[in-house]
This record gives structure tokens, sequence and C-alpha cells, in this order.
């Protein structure tokens, strides 16, 4: 099998200057010297229920993927658990009797691992990159209490419609090193959203980690004539409970800052569901709410193997834009709804990746593992 060394050296493998991450010891270390030989000491176990990649899979790829283990205890974030920690927040009941959603959120420095041995120095909302996914119903009060223990003034926009003292952009919501800020608005409109940072140098803040996504599920009493499909959106209505879903945020890194990205991912830790596939009941439809956040790249793009999906573009439709596609493209901020189902198709592992080679090859490789009964 062809050493990873062996390939024809492209801008992104040669880590220019390489002082960030060790240079060329550092891909060795993340990707190995010779990645066909080092697959089979590395492909076992089982970690967090996950089963380990498919040495078939494997071997189609010519063994470009990452060698070893990110700690994610190190991390204190595990990408598996990403793809289904949704923040709720907590209810309080204001003064006038209005119930609202609260949430906190806090910036901080914080050095993170996107891949064995690669180190990146971050900036994050409540510890981790991608942040919190945030998620409430359409139509109700939120209020974000956001600190900033960063070193650098930060700030939360989101995507959806608030006021404009609310829109966390410079002078409007902009937060100082020790200060705070609260965000008020109502959840509109219900969709696939994102929050980050607005500060500027804006490219460096977000490609720093300053992000997340943020759902807003539709109210079936505000859409009677397809309450069904709203249900189907609501977390926790029984409708919902059928559905299993996925928030998938597609980022990038620039690890020597040359405005150029080296490694590729869906929350953040390259090949995290090659090594370790996501289990999928095949009696169960599949729901992803995909979010690009990817600097320095003009497109993103999710393709699923053997299968093809229904896209609801913002996800702020309750019947699909885009019918029976197996791909699709995502500028920066854009983000949609998959929904599929494996319901017809055999048991094993299907891929799905960027359809950009070079990011697949670089970390954004993903398998579902396809079985009766998966938890």
């Amino acid at each position: 099998m062809k050493s990873f060394f062996q390939r024809p050296i492209t801008r992104r493998l040669m880590f220019a200057g390489g002082a960030a991450l060790g240079g060329v010891q550092a891909v060795r270390a993340a990707f190995g010297a010779d990645a066909g030989a080092s697959h089979g000491a590395h492909g076992g176990g089982v970690r967090n229920g996950m089963p380990p990649i498919d040495e078939t899979v494997h071997a189609t790829h010519d063994g470009m993927i990452t060698v070893g283990e990110v700690d994610s205890a190190r991390n204190g974030f595990d990408p598996h658990e990403i793809l289904t920690d949704w923040d709720r927040g907590r209810l309080v009941r204001d003064a006038d009797g209005r119930v609202a959603r609260e949430f906190d959120i806090l910036a901080e420095d914080k050095e993170i691992e996107i891949a064995p041995g690669l180190l990146f120095p971050a900036w994050t909302y409540n510890g981790r990159v991608p942040g919190p996914t945030l998620r409430a119903t359409e139509g109700e009060r939120l209020r974000i209490r956001f600190r900033n223990f960063g070193s650098h003034p930060h700030s939360l926009h989101f995507h959806g419609i608030h006021a404009a003292r609310m829109d966390g952009v410079p002078g409007a919501g902009e937060v100082p090193p020790g200060g705070e800020f609260v965000y008020e608005f109502d959840a509109f409109p219900f969709g696939c959203h994102l929050y980050h940072c607005h500060s500027v140098p804006l490219k460096r803040h977000i490609h720093k980690g300053l992000y997340g996504a943020f759902i807003v599920d539709p109210d079936p009493a505000r859409h009677p004539e397809e309450a069904a499909a709203a249900r189907s959106r609501l977390l926790g209505d029984p409708e919902n409970l059928r559905w299993q879903e996925f928030v998938m945020v597609m980022n990038a890194f620039d690890t020597n800052f040359d405005d150029e990205n080296e490694i590729y991912a869906v929350n953040t830790v390259a090949h995290a569901y090659t090594k370790h596939p996501i289990p999928i009941d095949r009696a169960r439809p599949v729901r992803v709410y995909l979010v690009n956040v990817t600097e320095f790249d003009p497109i993103n793009s999710f393709h699923l193997h053997a299968n093809f999906f229904d896209y609801y573009d913002h996800g702020t439709t309750l019947t699909p834009t885009s019918r029976t596609i197996d791909t699709v493209m995502q500028c920066q901020a854009q983000r949609g709804i998959l929904e599929f189902s494996f319901g017809n198709h055999e048991s094993g592992q299907y891929m799905f990746h960027a359809h950009q080679t070079e990011f697949a090859e670089l970390g954004w490789m993903s398998l579902f593992d396809v079985r009766e009964g998966a938890a």
C-alpha cells in the first residue's frame, strides 16, 4: 500500500512553516508515516458503544485516515456526544407571567485536539467546538446570558429574527474581555440556524471556533395544515421520538494561519465517525441538521452513499425544497435539514463525506453503521 508521504505533496499537506504543530512530525503522527501499515493496530476496539471501522471500507480508501485517538476527556467534549447533545436551557417565568427559555454561554481560550496529536489554539463557547447546540420552540422568548472570559472582544450573532440592538455586532452586543451581555428575542423563524461571533477580524473569530448550531422547532399549533410534519420535528413529541436526529457542523482548521485549511471535519475531530461509525437503527428514519461554518473555502458539501435524501434549505419549510438527492453544497453559514431512511437497505456500513476529495482525505470522511435495533 502506498505510503502517505509517497503521494504528491499539495499546499494542504505541507503545513507550511509547521511551527504550531511540529511540522512534518505532527503530520506523520496524525496520518501515519505509512497509513496502510498502521491501520491494523488502530482500527479495532469499541469506543462509547461505537463500532470500529470496517476493514474493507478502510482498505478501499487506501488507508487515508488519521492514526490513533483524540483524547475527548482532555478536550472536554466528544464529537459522538455532540451529535445528539441538545441544550434546551431552562424555563423561567418572568414577573409579567411570560415563560422564557434561558441559556448561559461563555467564551474562553482553550487548546483543543482536532486530530491525534494535533493541538489547535481555539476560541470556544462553553469550552467546546462547535459550541452547544441551542434548541428552542418557535415563538418562545429566548434569553442568552453571554460572558466573555477570553482574551479578545467577542459576541453572539444569531441567524434569526431579532432587534438591531441584539445583533451581536460591534456596537450592539459585543462584549469586551471580562464583560457580559444578555441577548433577548423571540424564536423565529423555525428551522436549522446557527450563531457565531461577529467581532473583527470576522474570519479569525469564526475560524478559531466561535460558532454553534441554533435549532428552532416548529410549533404544530402555528401550522395546522402541516401539523404532522411539525410534530415530527418538535423535540419530545411522540412523533419526533421515532426519528434519529443528529447535528453535524462542517468545519475546518488552518493550523499554521496561512488562510488555508489543513484539517477538515464534522464536529471538529478529523475522521471521528470513520473510526467509530454512527449507529443507525435500520427501522427508523434519520434527520440530520447540517450546518457549514468552514472558513477559507467557498463551499463545503455532504454526499450520502447508496441512498438519497430530501433536503429542506435552512429548514424553514415543512415540505422539502429538494427531493431525492444524494449531494448538497453549502456556502459558509448555509444550513439545512436532511431526511432519509435505510429501511429498504441491508445492514452494513454506509459512507457519507464531503464530495471534495481533498476534504474527505484530510478528515471529512464518515460512516453510518446500519443495523437492526441500533441504539
